[in-house]
């Protein structure tokens, strides 16, 4: 068995979980990622995803079953952390977010602040 890189099982489970046909338990995570891994080792990688917001999980019969969180949402969530870090510059970050957008992008997003 080959070693993984750093987050690499982290970024093949939420690839499963993105390609899954929906909500799916840690057992059938472990059978998509051909069950090379105990079924433990799933669990835990699960368990970390869902503490760090990547996935969501909602109960199942007796146990969960998980899916990714939305990217949309994954993405505001990070921003919304970047800006509420201590020592940020909340002026800096949202002038080269914005500096940094599309023509498109600027309009859409002074669009949803007119709203």
């Amino acid at each position: 068995m080959t070693r993984r890189t750093k987050g690499g099982l982290e970024r093949e489970i939420l690839a499963v979980l993105a390609a899954g046909p929906g909500p799916m338990t840690p057992a059938q995570v472990r059978d998509a990622l051909d069950g090379e891994l105990a079924y433990t080792t799933v669990l835990t990688v699960l368990s970390r995803l869902l503490e760090k917001g990547e996935v969501v999980r909602e109960p199942a019969g007796r146990g969960y079953v998980y899916g990714p969180r939305d990217a949309a949402e994954l993405a505001a969530r990070r921003m919304a952390e970047v800006l509420g870090e201590r020592d940020t510059d909340r002026e800096a970050v949202l002038t080269r977010f914005v500096d940094g957008l599309s023509d498109g992008d600027e309009h859409l997003l002074r669009s949803l602040l007119d709203r």
